[in-house]
């Protein structure tokens, strides 16, 4: 018997060394900039620096310019691109793990009810669209809410025409919020989608997981509809994604 001179999957060679594996499992989690990277791993910055190069020249790592401080990014794990790979590479080791298509997620188990916190500056685009994705994608089983800590008068027109368009969802009748009127709410998850909102977030009760979606505001992007509404398409669809990977740990959670 002959054994294949194949070279490992390009998943397997990143993926095996120890701190680029920890730096997955940490990614995985929520988004990060290094210098949060150096802390959790306990490694020099030029090493993590170094290993954070190498997962984004392989495609598993992205990164976005923080908005809350422009000389700073966050890194965020591609993790359809994770699925891909880790497909292709059952496909290399034996055809019996071929998949021909990546299955989606069934949705939410039951599970005890869990309260879900989503917030962002204005509460106008991106925490409320989650929201909205959120509650659709578990059909009721989780408490969803939303809200931002400079609340604008309405929701931006974009994002009722995306979420409608796109996902079939109405949220015309939804008005943003002050994270001030959840104060003492107990939250088992809270999710910053905003630069800015991330660093002045308050505490909430109950010791909930803090997590991060950097993602760019779409209502920066430009004025003009046909720069305006592509922008807002990117966010929901990077949204939707991001939903879709919190369920199995929605699932995963006991309170």
């Amino acid at each position: 018997m002959v054994l294949s001179s194949q070279a490992a999957p390009a998943f397997v060679r990143l993926a095996a060394h120890p701190l680029r594996w920890r730096l997955l499992t940490a990614l995985a989690a929520s988004d990060y900039r290094v210098r949060e990277l150096v802390t959790l791993v306990d490694e020099p910055q030029n090493l993590v620096s170094y290993h954070l190069r190498l997962l984004r020249d392989g495609g598993l790592v992205t990164t976005t310019r923080s908005s809350f401080d422009g000389r700073d990014s966050y890194y965020h794990l591609d993790l359809e691109r994770c699925a891909e790979a880790l497909t292709e590479t059952g496909s290399a080791l034996h055809p019996a793990l071929r998949r021909e298509a990546l299955v989606p997620h069934p949705g939410l188990r039951r599970v005890p009810r869990l309260d879900v916190l989503f917030v962002c500056t204005g509460n106008s685009a991106r925490s409320p669209v989650a929201e909205a994705l959120l509650r659709q994608h578990t059909r009721g089983h989780v408490s969803v809410v939303s809200a931002g800590s400079h609340p604008r008068p309405h929701l931006h027109p974009n994002a009722v025409r995306v979420v409608r368009e796109d996902f079939s969802l109405d949220i015309t009748d939804r008005r943003p919020r002050h994270w001030d009127t959840l104060t003492g709410r107990r939250f088992d998850y809270v999710i910053s989608l905003c630069d800015k909102a991330r660093e002045v977030c308050p505490d909430f009760p109950g010791h909930p997981r803090r997590v991060h979606w950097s993602i760019p505001d779409p209502a920066t992007a430009g004025d003009t509809d046909q720069v305006s509404y592509p922008a807002f398409q990117r966010a929901a669809t990077d949204i939707d994604t991001r939903v879709r990977h919190l369920l199995p740990a929605l699932n995963a959670t006991r309170t």
